[in-house]
């Protein structure tokens, strides 16, 4: 069962466990705004759903044994669009009207930009937040990132091009789909309109210009803005730098030195039978201490219903993305170079856009600010998938010792009970 009356906006669903998201198995989720609460802007005329991603011609079993001898995934080979190649996928418009594109970084890899020829794309939400509608000429989605722009068919009856690229790569890989146009007089013509390819400043400044549009409804009737998150005092910060780097001679990812591995036993089994010898809480630093990598299962414990500050600490020449399961997050700061305490003083503590998957740039840091309401032990992993697969993510272990219904639903009957919980009972009822 999935409950989504607390949410809206565009997501998508896709296999987290493993390697199996490089095999597919991902589509987009499209959560509508209830009947009779205003959503700011007029219905479109269509809603399309476009999955932008990297693509590799090897089978997804060829690139985990890739992964598994202790190599780095290679270089992809394309970029698809609604899984189809160069000139493949097309959107059909009627002249004059406006539609909603639902963008999602299906990829493994790579961040890449998203544009139109000769139109502009304006941003109305991200990943559940209705957004101040700024209007651009392209946009940047990063690795796991979703989005909704607006775009207006007002060009000359044609088709035109829909191009997607990647980012901060040489060489640049570009895919095409079509917009086509009901009336139109022609295919597309000229070459694809060319987009950013390495430039970080650009992203970076499109990135702080992304806000939350604080008089709109969320999925409630009250504005977004109502929650005033600049206001509560954070009660803990957590440090989280990735590293790469060798461990028995195979290429490892970590976070705070911790390289991830997978218990014999899930880690909510394990923590609601008290099964003990499957992970150790807190065994994972609040911060980095720059030691050499070391493998163990991450869990860093933390209360419910604090209010705490992650920074994101990206000392790599590559950018990275990272997702956090079961919350949305404020994204109040990034910049280039060394996090410090002063760096608080340029946070954003007003319009913050509060999203689920965030980008942190080349030697450089993203702060977010996050509640913790949602009892569990929830997934933080880097989006780039080779990363996550190899050791670049932890488990956020939300706890709290009461067992009322109001703070967690009980575990399903039917629940599957593996490794050492299986053989065990699950509830009478």
């Amino acid at each position: 069962m999935l409950q989504v009356k607390d949410q809206i906006g565009s997501f998508y669903y896709y296999p987290s466990l493993g390697f199996h998201k490089a095999a597919g198995g991902f589509g987009g989720i499209r959560i509508l705004s209830r009947p009779r609460i205003p959503v700011p802007f007029p219905d479109p005329a269509g809603d399309y759903t476009v999955l932008i991603g990297d693509w590799y011609k090897s089978n997804h079993t060829v690139l985990q044994a890739h992964l598994d001898g202790g190599k780095k995934l290679p270089f992809p080979d394309g970029v698809l669009i609604n899984g189809r190649g160069p000139g493949g996928a097309s959107f059909n418009v009627e002249q004059g009207k406006t539609y909603r594109l639902r963008i999602s970084n299906v990829g493994l890899q790579n961040s890449l930009n998203f544009r139109i020829q000769n139109h502009r794309l304006t941003l109305v939400e991200v990943e559940g937040t209705h957004t101040l509608q700024t209007t651009y000429s392209s946009i940047d989605l990063h690795l796991g990132q979703s989005c909704s722009v607006l775009f207006t068919a007002d060009q000359p009856a044609q088709d035109y091009y829909i191009v997607a690229s990647t980012r901060f790569t040489n060489p640049v890989l570009t895919t095409t789909a079509t917009l086509r146009y009901s009336n139109s007089a022609g295919p597309v013509s000229g070459p694809p309109p060319g987009g950013p390819t390495i430039q970080i400043d650009w992203s970076l400044n499109q990135a702080r210009s992304i806000r939350t549009n604080l008089t709109a409804s969320g999925p409630r009737p009250n504005p977004q803005g109502s929650y005033h998150y600049g206001l509560i005092n954070t009660t803990r910060t957590i440090r989280l730098a990735n590293s790469a780097g060798q461990v028995n001679g195979k290429q490892r990812y970590a976070v705070n030195s911790v390289s991830f591995v997978l218990p014999d036993t899930p880690l909510k089994l394990a923590d609601y039978f008290k099964i003990g010898g499957v992970f150790r809480p807190g065994s994972i630093s609040d911060n980095p201490y720059g030691g050499g990598i070391y493998l163990d299962t991450s869990v860093l414990n933390a209360d419910y219903r604090a209010f705490v500050e992650i920074v994101f600490e990206n000392t790599e020449n590559i950018i990275q993305s990272w997702h956090l399961n079961g919350y949305s997050f404020f994204v109040v700061g990034m910049d280039g170079g060394q996090w410090t305490a002063a760096s608080r003083n340029g946070y954003n503590l007003r319009d913050a856009v509060a999203r689920c998957t965030t980008q942190v740039y080349p030697k450089s840091w993203t702060a977010i600010y996050v509640a913790l309401d949602n009892v569990g032990i929830w997934n933080l992993r880097s989006e780039y998938w080779a990363r996550q697969y190899l050791g670049q993510q932890l488990y956020l272990r939300v706890y709290t010792d009461s067992t009322s219904l109001r703070d967690e639903y009980p575990i399903p009957k039917n629940a599957l009970l593996c490794g050492r919980a299986a053989g065990r009972s699950t509830r009478p009822l």
